[in-house]
């Protein structure tokens, strides 16, 4: 089975090419906001919880992210691996990722990095916002927190999969989509 993270900052096109990658590879596409969105959507408890966080900025608590993802796992069938996206967003869950995939005799196949900057992430979240009519989006200093918080929480996972042989990065403000999907589909290409 393989196991890849799909990582870089807000906007950087995660969602836009994960459908491409887990198509063209036969992976379940694993978006953490998708799940957290849908039990928003649903008013359970989780996402009444949730949307005061995401609504802040805030990051959900990792045993919730952590429990959706190993359910997941355990569930879905007829696939050739997984696509994580939006998970780990922290060195602690990084960790207990690798726990959870050590119990199951796996590893990380591969982080696929998607790069931008700070001022196309602001351009790109306010115009995902204004299109999909995301609230947890829209202020300047809901953007400017979630910067941050990448950035501070983030961004060191980039080092901790450097060291362990995992990380492929690519840049992902160049060009158009079709570009910038090429990039990554070739990136994925490398990672045995």
């Amino acid at each position: 089975m393989k196991y890849y993270i799909l990582f870089g900052p807000p906007g950087a096109g995660k969602g836009t090419h994960a459908s491409a990658i887990a198509e063209k590879y036969n992976l379940k596409h694993i978006s953490t906001g998708e799940l957290l969105r849908a039990e928003i959507a649903a008013g359970s408890e989780l996402g009444k919880e949730a949307k005061k966080l995401i609504d802040a900025g805030s990051l959900v608590p990792d045993a919730v992210v952590e429990g959706m993802i190993e359910s997941a796992f355990d569930t879905i069938k007829g696939v050739d691996g997984f696509l994580l996206d939006g998970f780990p967003r922290n060195l602690a869950q990084a960790a207990d990722l690798n726990a959870i995939l050590a119990k199951r005799g796996e590893e990380i196949t591969g982080v696929i990095g998607i790069m931008i900057s700070d001022e196309v992430v602001r351009k790109r979240i306010a115009h995902r916002a204004a299109i999909e009519g995301r609230a947890d989006d829209a202020s300047d200093e809901t953007i400017t927190n979630r910067i941050n918080t990448y950035h501070a929480q983030t961004e060191p996972l980039i080092a901790f999969y450097k060291e362990a042989g995992k990380y492929y990065e690519c840049n992902g403000d160049q060009g158009d989509i079709a570009d910038n999907r090429a990039r990554v589909l070739a990136l994925v290409e490398t990672i045995k």
